[in-house]
């Protein structure tokens, strides 16, 4: 028998880590052979001990008690105004199945809407950063078992019964021969001199819905078009449908309307009015307004970045880009470059707005609402507390939403019209003068002494993300102080900004590469940025991923076994064995084929990707088949989690292979789905498996944007495999192959080119 002090072999351990049903397949596929020297660990990084959910949950503690409000009905039906934004992510239908658990009551019995702008929560309504779940999960077990506990009470003070022999069934509380469904006791519940034991959340391994999928609460309504978005919404009585004539350059400005006579002539047409963004045309249907707006003859001031086009873009990211410490042993490297990207949700923005000179209301989806109504607060020169703002459930979002653009425009036309007006944002104007993903260009290198990493370096460059959506607030108020080197490092580029404290809360490495940095700096060129979905994290560990397949190729070891004997922590190691069984990792695959790996980390989540690639025709690369395994830590909804992995999945064969924004004078070329290459039904491979792993602690982590590094790494793994080209731009398939419609109207008229 081997004696208990000596350590175990680098073979037998790797043996452990798969001593599961996939030890043979693991075998088989060759990913214990030629196992590496001793892994050099990494230190924790910033994102591992304390992440941007963390600070965002940490902020919201002050309200958190205020957060969740339940309200039970006479008829024993459960609802709650969640403070949060829906645009998809299938949160309401996650908040519900809490709530459902720990009150005992049936999941049909339990509606979540959106609640307004609540400024009295602070910091504490923002929906971002994969936090909801995060963040809400707590407040709302709690609010939950005290209104379960409340009608125990008052079923002990009508009964006689003992608290302790009551208890709820299926909304029914039961116990001492007494039936008494919640909805009778719902008054006497609330009343403040009832005496109530202290209520206790339930351990979540009890729970009978949470974990266990879930179809939405809404799809029907969804899928049968019942579903209201802003646009669908009539709140007010004679709303003007309102369009805008936009700049052909972002950020220009009204130098002076010519045909201002001739517009005001055109059938249906209410009010022309000059706003900082362009020229708002107000009519009686946006028909109308849309040929007067594309109509209208403007001259224009410059903007901020006229000057620009991609290669330009490219030289300032260069240019800024932090240099590299100079390596040692056996170097591994690559630069990468990543276009912007549209966020491109299927609703374009869209705001209703009633303003007067006292105040007002506006309707619209909003991440950021208490900040969007203060913000045009401050935009009209009205008091605190005097705009309203309604969340409306948005029809995508993907980060696009955390920005109020259509409101705070819709309130200053409306402000301007001295009437209610209907905002609507043509596609075209969303594509080029919406917000985008951020370029950025990235230097990644690893050195290798004797067969190990010893250490990583990445550093990226990027145009300027915006962040003024009250992310900023929420930092400085959790004590991100700027400057400080022991929270958020300082680059040698200057002291650290929001953009730093973002990218170093939210970007790790899952591995063990003994020293790691990575480091972010920023161009200042002003272009409309926000946050795409997985912020920084889906080119940078994008890349990462990348650059890890490589180091594999040098030292000559499988990509999956490679990964496998540096992941940090067993969570990881369980997740991507999972995922290179149920993807079948090392089957053989016809000439042009190939399977590409990825993994990532982040929230408190993990996942890994593994993708097969048809690229027989390099210039037309199809995935065909996904597996994607994914740990939650505690999965709410994993029907819901599903869904999420493949968003992410598609998001990054789009981003990845076709889907960008070419930038000429200052304007994307971009302007519609059929320019911007976004997969459609024929990209995506028609065979995904996805698995979710059991729970393994006993609190959610986070989901929104999990899905997209890992795919985005496994998509170009992939391609790199097939065809035996190191891919270094992205995407990678990045032609201008359209007319692109004529940039000084901002219409669906082509170009000439």
């Amino acid at each position: 028998m081997t004696a208990p002090d000596l350590p175990p072999s680098r073979r037998r351990f790797l043996t452990y880590l798969v001593a599961t049903p996939t030890l043979a397949l693991a075998v088989n596929a060759g990913l214990l052979e030629e196992p590496a020297g001793a892994v050099i660990p990494t230190p924790p990084q910033v994102a591992e001990l304390e992440d941007l959910g963390d600070f965002l949950i940490q902020a919201g503690k002050p309200t958190e008690g205020k957060l969740i409000v339940l309200d039970v009905s006479t008829a024993g039906k459960v609802t709650c105004a969640l403070p949060r934004e829906e645009v998809g992510q299938g949160i309401t239908t996650a908040v519900a199945m809490i709530i459902a658990d720990e009150m005992d009551v049936p999941l049909s019995d339990v509606t979540v809407t959106l609640a307004d702008a609540r400024p009295e929560l602070l910091f504490n309504q923002l929906t971002g950063g994969s936090n909801t779940i995060r963040s809400v999960f707590e407040p709302t077990r709690q609010a939950a078992a005290t209104a379960k506990a409340r009608l125990v009470a008052a079923a002990a003070q009508r009964t006689g019964v003992p608290q302790s022999r009551l208890q709820v069934l299926d909304g029914i509380v039961v116990g001492g021969g007494h039936t008494i469904p919640i909805g009778e006791l719902s008054a006497a519940a609330a009343s403040p001199q009832l005496k109530v034991a202290q209520p206790t959340p339930k351990d979540p391994a009890t729970y009978r819905l949470v974990g266990r999928p879930q179809n939405r609460k809404d799809a029907r309504e969804m899928v049968t078009g019942q579903f209201k978005y802003t646009n669908d919404h009539e709140p007010v009585k004679g709303l003007l449908r309102a369009m805008v004539r936009r700049p052909p350059t972002i950020n220009a400005t009204v130098k002076a309307i010519q045909n201002e006579a001739a517009i005001r002539a055109m059938p249906g047409i209410r009010g022309i009015h000059v706003i900082q963004t362009g020229v708002a045309v107000l009519a009686d249907t946006f028909g109308q307004a849309l040929d007067a707006k594309e109509a209208l003859e403007v001259t224009w001031n410059a903007g901020t970045v006229d000057d620009q086009n991609d290669e330009t873009v490219k030289q300032a990211l260069r240019q800024v880009n932090l240099p590299m410490t100079p390596a040692l042993g056996t170097v591994v490297e690559g630069e990468f470059d990543f276009a912007f990207a549209n966020h491109a949700p299927m609703e374009t923005n869209t705001a209703i707005a009633d303003m007067t000179a006292n105040g007002g209301t506006v309707w619209a989806g909003m991440k950021s609402p208490i900040v969007a109504a203060q913000t045009i607060e401050d935009d009209l020169g009205l008091p605190r507390g005097s705009v309203t703002a309604h969340v409306v459930q948005g029809g995508g979002s993907f980060g696009r939403r955390l920005f109020f653009d259509a409101a705070l425009e819709a309130a200053r036309i409306s402000r301007a019209a001295g009437k209610p007006v209907k905002l609507m944002w043509t596609r075209v104007d969303d594509m080029r003068h919406g917000r985008a993903r951020a370029a950025s260009h990235h230097l990644v290198q690893a050195s290798i002494i004797a067969g190990e990493v010893v250490a990583l370096q990445h550093h990226v460059a990027s145009i300027e993300t915006d962040f003024r959506h009250g992310l900023g607030e929420v930092l400085t108020a959790t004590g991100t102080q700027l400057g400080n080197p022991d929270i958020i490092p300082v680059s040698a580029g200057g002291n650290a900004s929001f953009s730093q404290s973002v990218f170093a809360t939210t970007i790790t490495s899952p591995y063990n590469f003994g020293a790691t940095s990575q480091l972010l700096n920023e161009s200042s060129l002003k272009f409309h940025t926000g946050s795409f979905r997985s912020v920084y994290s889906a080119n940078t560990r994008g890349a990462e991923e990348i650059i890890v397949d490589e180091i594999a190729k040098a030292l000559g070891q499988d990509p999956v076994a490679f990964r496998l004997a540096h992941l940090k922590d067993p969570r990881y190691v369980a997740v991507l064995t999972t995922c290179a069984e149920l993807g079948e990792w090392g089957k053989k695959l016809a000439a042009g084929f190939a399977q590409g790996i990825g993994f990532h980390a982040e929230y408190k989540s993990c996942t890994a990707c593994l993708v097969e690639m048809d690229a027989r025709n390099p210039k037309n690369p199809r995935v065909t088949a996904a597996a994607i395994v994914a740990d939650y830590g505690l999965p709410i909804n994993p029907r819901g989690a599903e869904s999420q992995l493949l968003g992410g999945l598609t998001d990054a064969i789009g981003t990845t292979l076709r889907a960008g924004l070419h930038i000429d004078k200052g304007l994307a070329l971009e302007g519609s789905y059929s320019q911007f290459h976004f997969p459609r039904q024929k990209d995506s491979p028609r065979e995904v498996k996805i698995h979710i792993m059991p729970a393994t602690t006993g609190a959610p982590g986070g989901g929104g944007e999990l899905g997209l590094p890992a795919a985005v790494g496994a998509v170009a793994n992939a391609y790199a495999r097939a065809t035996g080209t190191a891919p270094r731009s992205f995407p990678i398939i990045f032609p201008v192959d359209f007319t692109p419609f004529t940039k000084n109207t901002g219409s669906t008229r082509v170009q000439p080119r």
